[in-house]
């Protein structure tokens, strides 16, 4: 019997398995790690929230199978936040389907609108899901820089006068996973106006929409005039409401898109637990303090992890939304490469980190920090890596010595 199959071998061995058995088996003899690696957030959903799921769940007729597309209300929920925080307009019955989650979601809509031998762009380094998402569905992935700069548009032309076929489907996110790169409305309306131009489908996954640290709120693609033509958008409630155990997401936009990825997923499954969707609703309509004291948590955790890291020796740039750093090896470790580099600090400083060529080959001599530890946590993490440079330097005096 040939158990070789066919979407299996389209996927790569997976690039963090090797650190989180490291990881496990470092728990195992009972040893102290600090997870920065996986982005799962360490805090509660507001109480009001916890309450509506925990009211409902006490309903006996709330235990049926529930709606695919999503039940009417949190539709209704997810297009009236689009409204007051983007201005934007969403009809909550073409323009809106719910989703076990994004990444649920951007897998389905891959499954949904993808033939064998399609192209797609996507960033690279990104979260997985940009890539492999397409990959189990058949298609072949050029890669486009994760950074929206003067690059970007350059590297898409050349995508398309080299590819054939010619790409179908444009993936984006920002603020950005892994990397943290935020984008501006400038640079929205120009990818609209590109995927007009080369009849491009565009997919943009906002799941960090309220992650953010400066003055200016993170924008929508959906803002520029035109999008919804071209364009679908996920969001999450894992991130912006700590949710993410509840695998409850949204896409929005395109009618055609959100007519097909809808059509699929009432095949796959009947939509998340009624309860959950209610409570969801719940976090969408009621008061918003919750997200405004997230960000600022995820923010002093940005600025103790900087400040500390540095006076550790490593220098660590501050990301300016998302619950991650995206942090070049320290100078003396760079030779290791990403991988060995992470085995070695969850080996030596009992803080486990991501491997950047995880998230892609242009992830390579990066590592992934995730915010999800408190700050005493965070600054015992300091005092490992500082351990672990320190005597990574004395080593090397000692070599230079002899």
């Amino acid at each position: 019997m040939n158990d070789d199959f066919y979407r299996i071998r389209r996927l790569p061995p997976y690039v963090f398995a090797e650190v989180n058995a490291m990881k496990a088996a470092a728990r195992a003899r009972g040893e102290d790690i600090i997870d920065l690696g996986m982005g799962n957030p360490d805090s509660a959903p507001a109480r009001h929230i916890i309450d509506k799921l925990c009211e409902v769940a006490n309903d006996p007729t709330a235990h049926r199978y529930s709606a695919s597309k999503g039940i009417k209300g949190l539709r209704k929920a997810q297009a009236a936040y689009y409204q007051r925080r983007f201005g934007v307009d969403i009809d909550p019955e073409s323009e809106v389907v719910v989703t076990l989650g994004s990444k649920e979601g951007l897998a389905n809509l891959a499954q949904a609108i993808t033939a064998p031998g399609d192209v797609v762009l996507a960033p690279n380094p990104s979260y997985p899901i940009h890539t492999f998402g397409f990959i189990i569905a058949g298609a072949a992935i050029r890669s486009i820089p994760a950074a929206p700069g003067p690059d970007f548009f350059t590297r898409l032309e050349y995508s398309l006068s080299y590819s054939v076929p010619k790409p179908s489907v444009l993936v984006i996110g920002y603020p950005s996973n892994p990397t943290a790169y935020v984008a501006d409305l400038d640079f929205y309306a120009k990818v609209v106006d590109f995927a007009r131009e080369h009849k491009l489908w565009v997919i943009s996954d906002l799941a960090y929409a309220e992650i953010y640290y400066g003055d200016e709120p993170t924008p929508s693609l959906l803002q520029v005039p035109g999008a919804k033509d071209v364009a679908v958008e996920f969001t999450s409630m894992s991130k912006t409401y700590s949710m993410a155990g509840w695998r409850m997401g949204f896409a929005v936009g395109n009618e055609k898109l959100i007519s097909a990825l809808t059509r699929v997923k009432s095949y796959l499954d009947y939509g998340a637990f009624t309860p959950i969707q209610v409570a969801a609703t719940a976090a969408l309509n009621g008061p918003q303090d919750h997200i405004d004291e997230v960000r600022a948590m995820y923010k002093s955790r940005r600025d103790v992890m900087v400040e500390s890291f540095a006076r550790a020796g490593w220098n660590v740039p501050s990301p300016a939304a998302s619950m991650f750093a995206w942090a070049p090896l320290p100078e003396q470790c760079a030779h290791m490469g990403a991988m060995e580099f992470s085995k070695e600090l969850l080996r030596h400083a009992g803080v486990a980190v991501s491997p950047g060529v995880g998230f892609g080959e242009e992830g390579e001599g990066f590592v992934r920090i995730a915010l999800v530890e408190n700050e005493q946590r965070i600054r015992q993490a300091a005092r490992g890596v500082k351990k672990y440079l320190d005597g990574f330097r004395s080593n090397s005096a000692g070599t230079d010595a002899d």
